[in-house]
C-alpha cells in the first residue's frame, strides 16, 4: 500500500512551505514572544486567505471541500514555521466537532465563519491534571447553559467561541458551543513554555449554551474526534522534528572547532542520526494515520495513537538535540532553537500526553488481537 502524496499534494507542500517562508520566518514568532499578545493576526488572516482554514469543510458550509491528506500537508509545514496563529484550536478540534456532532442548521450557522478565519473556535475538554474522562468531569449543562471552569484551554484568550465538554449521563457527554465574549464567561491567562500559543482558563457561570447536536455523546465518539485531531496534531509535530533537524545539520556544517567542522566529530554525527531515525520512524507513521483518518478506516484508534506517540518522542528528541548541537548558544534568547523547543514540550501535552497516547496505544492493540 502506497501512502505517499501525490504529485498534486507534493506542490501544495511546496507552496505552503514558500507561503510560510515568506511571511513566518522565525522573526514573527520572536515579535510574538517579545510582544504582549497571544498571536499574529496579520498571519491568521492571511492563513485564511489561502484557505487553509476552510480545507476539510465541504463546500456547502463554505469550505473547499479538500480532504485530510492536503490539511495534513498544511499542519506539518505551520509546524515546521512553528506558526503563532490558533490553527489546530479552530481546524483541528472547534471545526471538526462541528462537523462531526452538528445539526445542518449548526453547521450553516458556524462552519462558514471558521471557514473563511472570521471566527476562531477553540476545545475547552481539560479541567484538572491528568486524563479527563466522561466520569471525573464537573462542568455541566443544564436548561441551555453551562457551569464549570476548563482550564487549560488552548487560544481561549483569542477564540471567539468554545465547544466545551460536559459531564452527561455515564459514558457520555454533552458538547456545547459557548460565546466566550458573553458577560458571564470569565477568562484567564495561564502562563505556558510557549506564549505564541496562549493557553487560558475559562470560566463559566450559567453561560448562555448551544447543545452541540440532538443529544449527548458518546465517549467513545468523543475519542473518535479526539484521534482525528491526534493525526493532524502528529503531523504539525513532524514538521517541527525536521526542521529541528535541518537547523541542527546547518550549524553542524557551519560551526568550525578545532580547525573542523563541528558536523565532522563523532559524537555529532551520532546526535544527528538518531534524529533522523526518529524523524523517519514517526513519518512513516503520520502516514498511516492520515490514511486511517482520510479513508475512515476502522483501524484509526491505533493509527493515531501510533502517530501520536512516534511523533510526540520524535519532536521533543529532535528539539532537545537542535540546542545540544548549537551547545551553549543554543540555551541563549538569541538563537531560534528555543522555538522548535516551547512547541514540542506544548504540543506533547496537547489533548493528552505522550503517556495518555500510549495507554490508548495499548489499548488499541488489545482490541486488534481480541478481534482476530
Amino acid at each position: 500500500m502506497n501512502f505517499e502524496f501525490s504529485e498534486e499534494q507534493l506542490m501544495l507542500r511546496e507552496q505552503a512551505r514558500g507561503f510560510l517562508g515568506q511571511h513566518c520566518s522565525p522573526s514573527v514568532a520572536r515579535s510574538v514572544l517579545d510582544g504582549a499578545r497571544n498571536f499574529d493576526p496579520d498571519l491568521w488572516q492571511k492563513v485564511a486567505e489561502m484557505g487553509w482554514t476552510a480545507t476539510a469543510i465541504p463546500e456547502e458550509y463554505g469550505g473547499l471541500g479538500l480532504g485530510y491528506y492536503e490539511l495534513a500537508i498544511i499542519a506539518e509545514e505551520l509546524g515546521r514555521a512553528v506558526a503563532p496563529i490558533p490553527f489546530s484550536s479552530s481546524v483541528f478540534l472547534a471545526s471538526e466537532a462541528i462537523m462531526a456532532f452538528g445539526n445542518t442548521a449548526q453547521k450553516n450557522k458556524w462552519l462558514p465563519g471558521l471557514a473563511s478565519g472570521d471566527s476562531i473556535g477553540t476545545f475547552a475538554l481539560a479541567e484538572r491534571p491528568g486524563s479527563a474522562t466522561a466520569d471525573n468531569l464537573l462542568s455541566r449543562y443544564d436548561q441551555q447553559s453551562v457551569t464549570g471552569a476548563k482550564a487549560p484551554t488552548a487560544d481561549a484568550m483569542i477564540a471567539n467561541f468554545a465547544v466545551v465538554v460536559c459531564k452527561a449521563s455515564p459514558g457520555h457527554v454533552h458538547l456545547a458551543i459557548v460565546d466566550l465574549s458573553d458577560s458571564s464567561v470569565a477568562r484567564e491567562t495561564l502562563k505556558t513554555l510557549d506564549p505564541s500559543r496562549g493557553h487560558g482558563k475559562v470560566m463559566f457561570e450559567n453561560s448562555p449554551a448551544e447543545l452541540l447536536g440532538e443529544h449527548e455523546v458518546s465517549w467513545s465518539a468523543l475519542e473518535n474526534l479526539l484521534d482525528r485531531a491526534a493525526v493532524l496534531m502528529a503531523w504539525e509535530q513532524l514538521g517541527i522534528a525536521d526542521k529541528a533537524l535541518e537547523q541542527a545539520c546547518d550549524y553542524a556544517k557551519q560551526r568550525f572547532a578545532f580547525g573542523r567542522a563541528i558536523g565532522s566529530f563523532q559524537a555529532i554525527k551520532h546526535k544527528l542520526a538518531a534524529m533522523y531515525v526518529k524523524n523517519t520512524l514517526a513519518r512513516s507513521n503520520a502516514y498511516h494515520g492520515v490514511w486511517a483518518l482520510a479513508s475512515d478506516s476502522d483501524s484509526l484508534p491505533l493509527a493515531a495513537a501510533t502517530a501520536r506517540v512516534a511523533s510526540t518522542q520524535a519532536s521533543l528528541y529532535a528539539a532537545q538535540e537542535n540546542i545540544q548541537t548549537h551547545g551553549g548558544m543554543g540555551f541563549t534568547w538569541e538563537f531560534d532553537c528555543q522555538f522548535y523547543y516551547r512547541r514540542a514540550k506544548l504540543l506533547s501535552l496537547a489533548i493528552g500526553s505522550e503517556r495518555h497516547w500510549q495507554d490508548r496505544l495499548v489499548s488499541a492493540l488489545q482490541r486488534q488481537r481480541a478481534a482476530a
